[in-house]
């Protein structure tokens, strides 16, 4: 056995044990002796590997992110004390169009694609006044530049929390790497049919002139007006419709309602005629239709919203679009109009819709076809998350990838692939089952933006330098990756671009998720490691929060069905959400964000990191300092207790056999159930019922055991009692420590330090079996709890005479249950010592248990 003075004259027990200067001292240490390495020579039944998150890199982390990547850091460090090899490697997502705004912003440029590429170019120190239009590749210069600023202090953030993360293993989604793996799993879709570009109604951000996927949408309230417009009948008469977009009215191509409406029923296969424009309409029937909405008739224009869209798909309906890409109308009539009605859509030529709206309700006015005042209401519009201003539908070329929408077959295929994961908390399937059950068109996938993963794909240009886009010329996955603006084609050369009979690339880039989808792909080496990608794929576990499982999750899922016919992990780990005092969520956007470096300063890693894992999976969570404190007094335990216990001389590795005395086995006899518990929670991924069970007994052995056994404990070494008392002592702290090393691990760290070889987060997970010797099942349950409870008799009753706690007791007179009292004499030595009691009487009698105490 290893004695503790030789452990002590290396890393001495410092006089007043500090928490602080702890992260500094741990993470020089961690990263010279390669504590978190991964064993990439470790077979695949010994790995564990992590689809960790990679945050967007496009200004400052927040409390969020620390309290949801402690969660996978805590399971991390478990999984590595069972005996497992690790793989957690950080990424960082420095692609979309928070980088670009953030780069825009900073250094005050806007991207110009049409502008030469200037290699001397150097940004001003401060953003000018209007902004600097810069080439697309300087652009993109701009970005890596800023970007990688933004990593380094991210990953500075990170090592002070402590997160465990093999730091040789960084990616972003924007390097080579990333790139190539991006660009070969499109080509692979592409080849099997599940990529198709197509020109399609696409939701359209006015604002960052890109299109938008379903998965971005978010819904907010606006107020409004509905305007109830006159449509003429042929032969006389009217029907009226009420729209809140009048502005749309040269776009309508049909009117519709339930086919079950009798109001409408005779009109079904008529025509209608359009005011102020004078087109003809049909009248047509549809399930979708709301007989309780408005007039219960409704007009269907290219395109309003996206039940526009299924109308018009389902009734194949003609086209006749009116917004532009920038938000206004477009300036020609759509095709077949009359003079007149060319002239009357001249006044909305060029307005934004906003302006339009107020100009067509002037025309409807003028012509009587409109029905009363505008009416105000309150209705949700579709908006891009990032975005401030409405989603428009306009016609546009997009690429996509299948993904259930318009496949019942793979839609059910997905749902399969939720089923065979393991997801804790349980119930946040459901959340990704009635995201596939309510896709309504295929995964767009394509971005018209700057800074991303180009499309591998160039087009022939036919005689005229018209590009044939049924016929993409695709590279050798070998010269992946590409860039088609700047790399030629196979069998063209540079001088043949953009001339006809030669070829044109692709000009778009892939949505950000369409790259964070392979992030296990891209971590684990796929396409240029094979060994480590068989080693570490699929992964064990995808730590996340609960509202990117419609994004990030799903599409995940779906790159590794199509690619791999398997899920890409086995379990994800939904955190919830930080709510602030008002029990809102934290969001940039609402500007109630705290930033975690001052608040790991002040609080310290361990007491912030106590304050996350309290929290259960999937749970949402209030920002609590007042939680952190509590932490920090624990940590602060640890700590002293461990110097406390340290001070016995007691053994770096202690035989259980030698623990003899009662009251030391029925200790070690609840800290053996605590063990099994944290194991089982940990198990589940429920580090919070691990840290609250471990916890809960740490209170125990710190108020109340280590006061009952200190005495003993202080008797002659050659005693069997005192050798009871030391063994028992350092088999319990040295597996507290590992119980809270996953959660707290700096301060375990150096507790271990004092007394240990080598790094407790390479020590082994604490077993069961470590003290199967000292189990006594024939002791009486409740042994310990039986002499804290009396003991802390004692002190009550010496606290309210004032009298100091190593006064004496002349005689303590014990009442109680029977088995209580015979309990007791077990304990009692240890309980008499401890309270200073010269002498003791019992009285059987009923609940509770009660004490006279008279003092000497």
């Amino acid at each position: 056995m290893t004695d503790i003075a030789s452990a002590q004259s290396r890393i001495p027990v410092p006089d007043k044990p500090t928490l602080d200067g702890l992260e500094r001292k741990w993470r020089a240490v961690w990263d010279e002796r390669g504590t978190y390495t991964f064993d990439r020579t470790a077979p695949r039944s010994r790995v564990f590997s992590i689809d960790t998150p990679p945050p967007t890199v496009s200004g400052s982390l927040h409390v969020g992110h620390v309290f949801s990547f402690t969660h996978a850091d805590a399971i991390a460090r478990y999984q590595r004390m069972t005996g497992r090899e690790v793989f957690y490697p950080m990424g960082w997502d420095d692609n979309g169009l928070p980088t670009e705004r953030r780069v825009q912003n900073h250094y005050g440029v806007q991207c110009d694609p049409s502008l030469p590429y200037d290699p001397d170019f150097t940004p001003p120190e401060t953003p000018p006044s209007r902004p600097l239009h810069v080439s697309r590749r300087n652009f993109v210069e701009l970005c890596q530049r800023l970007t990688a600023i933004d990593e380094q202090a991210f990953e500075e953030l990170w090592r002070q929390l402590g997160l465990s993360v093999d730091w040789s293993l960084q990616y972003s989604t924007i390097n080579d790497v990333s790139r190539a793996v991006s660009q070969r799993a499109f080509l692979r879709n592409l080849a099997r049919g599940e990529a198709y570009l197509a020109d399609a109604p696409t939701l359209w951000d006015v604002s960052f002139h890109t299109a938008v996927a379903q998965a971005e949408l978010e819904d907010r309230e606006r107020q409004g007006a509905y305007y109830r417009l006159v449509f003429g009948l042929p032969g006389g008469g009217d029907v009226r419709i009420e729209t809140t977009r009048p502005e749309l009215l040269p776009a309508c191509v049909a009117l519709v309602a339930h086919p079950d409406d009798e109001r409408y029923r005779h009109l079904f296969g008529t025509v209608a005629t359009t005011p102020v424009f004078g087109v003809e309409v049909p009248i047509r029937a549809h399930p979708l239709a709301q007989p309780d909405k408005g007039s219960g008739i409704a007009m269907i224009c290219t395109f309003g919203d996206l039940t526009d869209v299924i109308w018009w798909r389902e009734l194949d309906l003609p086209t006749r679009p009116v917004m532009g890409r920038d938000g206004r109308l477009l300036p020609q009539p759509p095709a077949g109009f009359s003079a007149a009605a060319a002239a009357a859509y001249a006044e909305l030529a060029g307005k934004t819709a906003f302006s339009a709206k107020e100009k067509a309700a002037e025309l409807l006015r003028a012509a009587g076809a409109l029905d009363g005042e505008p009416r105000p209401t309150t209705q949700q519009v579709k908006f891009y998350e990032r975005g401030d201003k409405p989603l428009e539908i306009v016609t546009t070329r997009q690429w996509y990838i299948r993904n259930g929408g318009r496949d019942a077959a793979l839609r059910s295929a997905l749902l399969d692939r939720g089923r065979e994961m393991t997801w804790s908390p349980g119930f946040m399937r459901n959340r990704y089952e009635n995201w596939v059950e309510g896709l309504a068109g295929d995964w767009i996938i394509s971005r018209q933006r700057f800074f991303g993963v180009p499309f591998p794909v160039w087009y022939p240009l036919d005689a005229a330098g018209e590009p044939d886009h049924s016929s993409p010329i695709t590279p050798d996955e070998a010269a992946l990756p590409i860039d088609p603006s700047s790399d030629t084609p196979p069998g063209y050369d540079e001088s043949q671009r953009g001339r006809p009979g030669g070829f044109t690339g692709d000009p778009d880039v892939m949505d950000t998720w369409a790259t964070s989808s392979l992030t296990p792909e891209i971590a684990g080496g796929w396409g240029r490691d094979d060994d480590l990608f068989a080693r570490v794929f699929p992964m064990d576990l995808r730590p996340q929060a609960h509202e990117i499982i419609r994004t990030w999750l799903f599409a995940t899922v779906l790159r590794a069905h199509q690619e791999f016919d398997s899920l890409p992990f086995r379990t994800t780990l939904i955190s919830g959400w930080i709510l602030d005092p008002d029990r809102k969520k934290m969001s940039k956007s609402k500007g109630n964000t705290v930033t975690p470096a001052g608040l790991l300063a002040e609080q310290g890693s361990d007491a912030v990191r106590y304050w996350a894992v309290s929290a259960r999976p999937g749970t949402d969570t209030a920002f609590d300092t007042g939680q952190m404190k509590v932490g920090r007094r624990l940590a602060i335990k640890i700590l002293n207790a461990t110097k406390f216990v340290l001070r016995f001389g007691v053994s770096a590795d202690p035989g259980a056999g030698d623990v003899t005395e009662p009251l030391d086995r029925a200790m070690l006899t609840e800290l053996a159930a605590v063990v099994a518990d944290a194991t089982r929670h940990f198990e589940g991924y429920d580090y919070a019922r691990a840290l609250e069970r471990t916890e809960q007994f740490f209170w125990t052995f710190c108020d109340d055991y280590l006061e009952l056994v200190k005495e003993r404990a202080y008797g002659p070494v050659s005693a069997p009692a005192t050798r009871s008392a030391h063994a028992a002592l350092a088999l319990a702290l040295r597996a507290l420590l590992r119980l809270f090393a996953p959660m707290l691990p700096f301060v375990t760290e150096e507790a271990w330090s004092w007394w240990q070889e080598g790094s407790v987060h390479r020590a082994a997970w604490p077993s069961t079996n470590e003290f199967a010797e000292a189990l006594d099942p024939a002791l009486p349950g409740g042994l310990l709890t039986l002499a804290g409870a009396v003991l802390g008799l004692v002190r009550k009753a010496k606290s309210e005479a004032r009298q100091s706690m190593r006064s004496e007791v002349a005689h303590l007179t014990l009442r109680g249950p029977e088995a209580d009292l015979i309990s007791f004499d077990l304990v009692g030595p240890d309980v008499l010592a401890a309270g200073v009691i010269r002498e003791v009487t019992t009285e059987a009698v009923g609940d509770p248990l009660g004490a006279e105490v008279r003092l000497a």
